[in-house]
């Protein structure tokens, strides 16, 4: 089992910064994604970024593109978001998650944190 942790949430101002944390415990996996998705209140949830843990290559959804920076700690096993010139529509609860085969399919994922961002 894997376990995922999050932290880093908050309230914050439009234009403000938050950087979130997942730290990651338990079974460890030769190579795996890490993701960090979102949910904003009546709407699906949203891939906002990824990254593969073995080579570090990075996926954003257009909508953070440019703002969020996706990173990874290997010695730490945890994985951040760094989130910038933050906007009302960021609001919302974060989660990351595992995708333990590299396909797209998460396998694991944390409790969530809540980002809220005010005009």
């Amino acid at each position: 089992q894997v376990q995922l942790v999050e932290s880093g949430g908050g309230l914050v101002q439009a234009g403000g910064s938050l950087r979130l944390s997942c730290a990651a415990s338990g079974r460890t996996f030769s190579s795996y994604v890490m993701g960090w998705f979102r949910r904003a209140p009546g709407k699906e949830r949203e891939l906002v970024a990824r990254i593969r843990w073995s080579g570090g290559s990075t996926y954003y959804a257009d909508s953070v593109k440019g703002r969020f920076t996706i990173s990874r700690d290997s010695a730490k096993n945890t994985v951040y978001l760094q989130m910038n010139s933050l906007k009302p529509e960021d609001t919302a609860v974060y989660y990351c998650a595992l995708d333990r085969h590299t396909d797209a399919v998460y396998d694991y994922w944390g409790q969530g944190t809540q980002v809220t961002v005010s005009s």
